[in-house]
């Protein structure tokens, strides 16, 4: 049986899995967040992975909270969090029949698409801000609650419609870490009815914990400081990379 405490190779992907998760949450976001279950999954099952993270999640965002105190824009919670309260419905209704194969499947197209979605902004970069749109951010929200349920995978669903806002970095970082820090409490209440805070999920989440108000904080001062024009083509080379593992490890559980 796999113990996580004593495995090398569980904290082989945990710690840095918490380290950019951590950094992301500070404020630089995208590709980092998005790293966090695909490689620990690498190691236990998504779903194994996302209860280890929650959480540690629930650590980082009343960090970020603090660290971005002030900075929001009412509209987009308005509109998205509705949406996202129903994607966690979703997510929670047909937990029982998400098997860990489709799942990684799920996560790995979304992290392909994420890809995806992050080179057609690079080949497109004269893009217009677009405005606030009710139905879109209500569909591209139910998504976001979805992933973020099964993977803590929503920021790239979020992103397809905050992104285009063209929001002033602070002002969309405050936002976006208002928004998840009541997507992840809101979680809290299926993942305990599911069973997945058990006593050796609560042990890894314990022992990971001092490394993400640590990490959280890099990442704020990072974000202020970083130029990104080297460090983000390398995270989403990571993401590729990853996404297409874990979309060929779905595929091969479900269809091999």
């Amino acid at each position: 049986m796999f113990s996580i405490p004593a495995d090398p190779w569980f904290y082989a992907a945990a710690i840095p899995a918490v380290i950019l998760v951590g950094l992301s949450k500070g404020g630089l976001g995208g590709a980092m967040a998005l790293i966090g279950v695909p490689l620990m999954a690498l190691v236990v099952s998504p779903v194994q992975a996302a209860a280890i993270l929650l959480p540690i999640l629930i650590v980082m965002d009343m960090v970020s909270l603090w660290t971005w105190r002030g900075e929001r824009d009412p509209v987009t919670l308005k509109l998205m969090l509705p949406g996202a309260m129903l994607g966690i419905g979703i997510g929670w209704l047909t937990a029982s029949v998400v098997t860990p194969d489709a799942v990684r499947l799920i996560v790995g197209v979304i992290a392909l698409g994420f890809f995806a979605n992050w080179l057609a902004q690079k080949l497109n970069a004269n893009e217009r801000a677009t405005q606030h749109n009710g139905w879109k951010a209500t569909f591209w929200s139910l998504v976001t609650g979805f992933t973020s349920f099964v993977a803590h995978a929503g920021g790239p669903p979020y992103q397809v419609y905050a992104l285009p806002l063209r929001q002033s970095p602070t002002l969309y970082v405050g936002t976006s870490v208002i928004f998840f820090a009541i997507v992840n409490a809101v979680k809290l209440i299926p993942y305990f009815a599911l069973g997945q805070f058990d006593g050796a999920n609560l042990t890894a989440s314990a022992v990971l914990m001092p490394i993400a108000p640590l990490a959280t904080l890099a990442g704020a001062w990072i974000v202020r400081r970083m130029r990104p024009e080297i460090f983000y083509p390398f995270m989403y080379a990571m993401v590729l990379v990853i996404g297409l593992k874990l979309v060929w490890d779905g595929m091969s559980g479900l269809w091999g």
